[in-house]
């Protein structure tokens, strides 16, 4: 069970995580139930079983030859090059092992889908194309780690490529296409971030997993990954029996499936259980339709029962019920096994009015009239089911909330996002002008390039050509982007800040720009000071989610540390920067500005300007809120705001839609909230 040259460990070796290899298993009997999304923390095996699956797989014939590695079998499959091989008959046969391919975070667009040559094609007439990874991956699995840290535009490509079997390229009028089918693996960890619901919900299925929790497993797997290092080739020659079982099983399936048959009834039971989840559209119901089928399939049976559909469901509706951020997870097994009973009472009645109507036609009478009660099932009703000095603040109340879109352009940035527009290199980008390139380009202004040619065909030689184009006259595109931006919310959790529930209402501010941030794919980071010093709560992220749960979570108590506060504030900033030179920071101090903790012994006030004057010599744009409503106010914040370079913010009424509001009129991007109500 070698790998070039690497022992690949055993898939069957792999121990717990049942529910993502069954996922795996599925989508390689049918490649139609459209990819997986593995949701789990690190070092949970999801690369080892993605490759082990692979390995345990039988050899593929290809086409000699063909780069695409394409079905000899499947004339409407193949590429140019293997249908004019048919055609000439010189096509010959090889035998290879699945491939898995690799996609890393960083890939480009070109790298993803492949390039066109268009300079060759204008000076040629020829269409060259250099394959992609979607070209690689024909055939094989497509293995992407961390997705949700993937440009969403190539999500996109690659999801609709899968879905499709087709890779085209197109490159200014010019257009390449080639087969790609391929198992779709994506691996991610929430923590680092979602994917957006669109994109979720076109992954067929999804297993959440996480790390063994019974001591007596894990050490089974301590026991099988020292047995593995120790002695590679003995520990996967002691599972060759498992792993060439579970291949005869998965290739019996992939011949069984055809005549796999699927009653009214059991899709009845699907399209219940996914109008009582609350799914969005109709894909879940077709996916879990095709699941059903295939898990029918691999427990080799030619129909499909309700055990298959329950199965079915616990994969393909996880990632789809959520219908928007911040709603609490519903008890999906305790809504799924309402959904399997409310269908079979459904059966149960539809029986008996059957029956008693067939009595009825045949003009027997009825013997047992308290059956009549039956067909009127009755429903039934389950029960639903300070002496600290910290104290834990709820997030307030439903709001609602006006938008604001002013605009903001930065320059030159690379990123993802929906907030400030930027120019950009990537091709996913919107065309706005055109330029001379500096040095070859595949990403060529064809209709600029001609408009440069135009005025010398007249002087040029031609021979036989319709129009002459030279290196000069190429033009290369320039494209304008959207990129999220780190927005930095320095909180203030001390004592004071839980007079007149202040700290209700900031908290529902914050929460309030996560779910801006959500929808623009900013990145939040959280930092809270209390007592004697301050905690950064929340690396940047682009977990809002994650963001949400600590804020709620957060106590209020403890003196005011605010210079700590900044400082931790400027050093995280600073950190992101030399992480990544391209990110938009914005900082958000939420306090009164009554420091009464120092650093270094000094006056905290002083020391706290100090700090705040860092903001300004870097150019580390931010906003003030002042949470201080007592009749007396010291304008402490105002002060602090100053020092910053900041935009101060007085709030007499310290209601969180009013913070909202100030907080969206100071900000110099375009950070903007959605209209409309939600519950905090």
């Amino acid at each position: 069970m070698r790998n070039h040259n690497i022992t690949v460990y055993p898939f069957t070796a792999i121990v717990g995580q049942e529910r993502m290899k069954k996922a795996l298993i599925l989508n390689v009997v049918n490649p139609k139930v459209g990819g997986v999304l593995i949701r789990g923390e690190k070092g949970t095996a999801k690369s080892t079983a993605v490759r082990a699956l692979a390995n345990l797989l039988p050899e593929i014939e290809v086409v000699e030859g063909c780069k695409f590695r394409c079905n000899p079998h499947d004339i409407h499959a193949m590429c140019e090059d293997c249908l004019e091989k048919v055609k000439t008959g010189i096509l010959k046969i090889s035998s290879v092992k699945m491939k898995v391919t690799d996609l890393p975070v960083s890939a480009t667009e070109d790298r993803v889908v492949g390039t066109l040559d268009i300079e060759h094609a204008i000076k040629k007439g020829e269409k060259r194309f250099e394959p992609g990874v979607l070209a690689n991956a024909h055939r094989g699995i497509l293995y992407v780690d961390e997705i949700n840290l993937l440009d969403d535009h190539l999500v996109d490509v690659l999801l609709d490529s899968a879905a499709m079997g087709v890779n085209t390229i197109e490159r200014e009028g010019i257009s390449f296409s080639h087969p790609a089918n391929f198992v779709l693996v994506g691996t991610m960890n929430p923590e680092e971030g979602e994917l957006r619901p669109q994109l979720l919900d076109r992954f067929g299925l999804c297993a959440d997993i996480k790390g063994i929790m019974d001591v007596t497993r894990r050490v089974e797997l301590i026991k099988s990954r020292l047995s593995y290092e120790t002695n590679p080739e003995a520990f996967v020659a002691s599972w060759q029996a498992a792993e060439s079982e579970l291949c005869g099983r998965i290739l019996l399936a992939q011949n069984l499936l055809s005549e796999v048959n699927i009653s009214d009834n059991m899709l009845e039971l699907i399209s219940q259980i996914c109008v009582d989840m609350n799914v969005d559209g109709h894909r879940a119901d077709i996916t879990m339709m095709k699941t059903s089928i295939t898990l029918a399939a691999f427990n080799g049976r030619t129909e499909v029962l309700e055990e298959d559909v329950k199965e079915a469901a616990e994969l393909v509706l996880p990632h789809r019920m959520r219908r928007k951020p911040f709603d609490n997870h519903p008890d999906k097994q305790d809504k799924l096994n309402e959904s399997i009973e409310k269908q079979r009472e459904k059966e149960k009645n539809k029986s008996e009015q059957q029956k008693k109507e067939q009595k009825e036609h045949s003009g027997k009478p009825q013997d047992h009239p308290d059956e009549q009660e039956s067909d009127n099932p009755q429903g039934s009703t389950g029960g639903q089911p300070d002496a600290s000095s910290e104290t834990l603040f709820s997030t307030g109340e439903s709001y609602q909330i006006k938008q604001l879109s002013p605009d903001f352009r930065r320059n030159n940035r690379n990123g993802s996002g929906r907030r400030s527009k930027t120019l950009t290199s990537s091709k996913k980008g919107r065309y706005i002008k055109s330029k001379i390139p500096e040095e070859k380009t595949t990403d060529l202004a064809f209709d600029a390039t001609l408009r440069a040619a135009a005025p010398y065909q007249l002087v040029r030689e031609k021979n036989g050509n319709s129009i002459i184009i030279h290196e000069s006259d190429f033009r290369k595109k320039i494209r304008e982007n959207k990129i999220g931006n780190l927005v930095l919310f320095v909180v203030d959790a001390s004592g004071s800040m839980g007079a007149q529930q202040r700290m209700v209402a900031s908290k529902g501010a914050v929460l309030s720009m996560l779910m801006d941030a959500y929808q623009k794919r900013d990145k939040v980071g959280l930092i809270a000071f209390k007592g004697d010093s301050a905690e950064l709560i929340l690396p940047p992220t682009s977990s809002v989610e994650l963001a949400q749960k600590y804020l709620q979570e957060l106590p209020t108590g403890g003196k005011t540390p605010l210079s700590h506060g900044l400082m931790k504030g400027y050093e995280t900033i600073k950190s992101e920067l030399r992480r990544d030179p391209d990110t938009c920071p914005f900082m958000v101090l939420i306090s009164d500005g009554r420091a009464n903790v120092s650093m270094n012994g000094e006056s905290p006030i002083q020391e706290t300007k100090t700090i705040a004057s860092m903001f300004r010599g870097e150019g580390i744009q931010s906003a003030v809120i002042d949470t201080e409503s007592s009749m007396i106010k010291f304008g402490l914040a105002q002060e602090i705001s100053t020092a910053l370079g900041a935009r101060y913010l007085a709030l007499e009424d310290l209601k969180a839609d009013s913070i909202v509001e100030a907080v969206r009129s100071s900000v110099p991007f375009d950070l903007q909230f959605p209209s409309g109500s939600f519950s905090i």
